[in-house]
């Protein structure tokens, strides 16, 4: 299927039917069960017995509800890793929905008959799983949009030649009428009307902020046992983790049922990527294929822990990597440290197995 705003394009192989059948339909799930029953009866018309119905789209604005919605219809029903899928790599190459829709049924026939390379599947979280990482998003966006607000402030008032002043201070409002341009003018009645109501918005985002923070607490008080909120509580125990940041990797990375630890690296796009041809042997960078908050977040993680984790075993690592004249660069070393760390933590919360000479909190009482 090729999921739009407007419209579902739905290709299909029917047995029985020599025809492939292609139908577009409204954005209704009703319709597209009643065009799958539709095309079962086709082919028990024709004699074959239809045993297992399989669908599949890519993943985009949609999400995973109608995954869900499918399954709960015994329908088997995958999603499939948009960039998993190889295309034409010709300058002007012809894109529609009908192109693509059989581009996805070849590719999904390679993935059903175990063929590797054809494209990749996602995994579809249940929508619990799905809301527990409302929070730490709607904080991230919130801080963003707080350092934004600031932003702007200082540079309205960079543009009267007034510096020093902080309009981020709670107490800011009360001193914007007594601010003077270097002229010894007062600030201009329509830009003063603005900061003040840029101030008002950074007010109600900072208080929406300690709403997102304090649920979060509480929720892990009621029940510190769960898996999730155990594994969260586990983690901020480390000196340097907070439980901000502890959050974001167990909601986006930790609690997923990965296969080893380099599928937790290539989770977090924190591999290599090479290019090799012929005599060519070259090193592209990071990949950053993979998920771009666990990877800002670890990256962050990782210069903290050199502060508040000096005698671990990973920050000796570090330190003898980098140090003397023919040490690698620092940049380019903290990924590798951030590959690592995560890999510790995962094996943390999966075996219980400390990362060597990690510092640990002291449980309160």
């Amino acid at each position: 299927m090729e999921l739009s705003l407007s419209s579902w394009l739905v290709a299909g192989v029917v047995p029985g039917v020599t025809r492939q059948p292609l139908k577009k339909l409204d954005p209704n799930e009703e319709d597209l069960l009643r065009l799958l029953q539709r095309w079962r009866t086709e082919a028990e018309r024709s004699g074959c017995k239809i045993e297992r119905i399989v669908v599949a789209y890519e993943a985009g604005r949609d999400g995973f509800w109608l995954a869900r919605w499918l399954r709960a219809h015994d329908i088997e029903t995958h999603v499939i890793h948009s960039t998993s899928v190889a295309i034409s790599r010709e300058h002007r190459r012809a894109k529609t929905d009908r192109l693509d829709t059989s581009m996805l049924l070849r590719v999904f026939f390679g993935w059903l008959r175990g063929e590797r390379g054809h494209c990749g599947m996602v995994a579809i979280p249940s929508i619990g799983e799905e809301d527990a990482k409302r929070p730490h998003r709607e904080r991230e966006n919130l801080v963003g949009e707080r350092t934004r607000i600031i932003n702007r402030m200082k540079a309205t008032l960079i543009r009267l030649g007034i510096r020093g002043f902080k309009p981020e201070l709670r107490r800011a409002p009360a001193k914007l009428d007594a601010l003077r341009t270097p002229e010894g003018l007062a600030i201009p009645p329509n830009t003063a009307d603005e900061i003040r109501r840029d101030m008002a918005r950074l007010a109600m985002v900072r208080e929406q902020i300690d709403l997102i923070e304090h649920a979060r607490l509480a929720r892990i008080e009621q029940a510190p046992e769960t898996g999730p909120n155990a594994m969260i509580r586990f983690l901020a125990s480390i000196v340097g983790v907070g439980v901000e940041t502890a959050d974001m990797l167990v909601q986006e990375v930790l609690s997923r049922n990965l296969r080893d630890r380099r599928a937790a690296a290539r989770y977090a796009g924190l591999t290599g990527a090479p290019d090799e041809s012929g005599a060519k042997r070259r090193e592209k960078g990071l990949a950053k294929s993979g998920n771009a908050r666990v990877r800002r977040g670890l990256i962050q993680l990782a210069w903290r822990f050199l502060r508040f984790q000096q005698d671990s075993a990973l920050a000796k690592w570090y330190r003898q990597r980098t140090s003397g004249p023919n040490g690698a660069r620092k940049t380019t070393m903290i990924v590798a440290l951030a590959r690592k760390l995560l890999i510790a933590m995962w094996r943390m919360v999966t075996t219980g197995a400390i990362p060597d000479g990690v510092i640990i909190r002291q449980a309160a009482g």
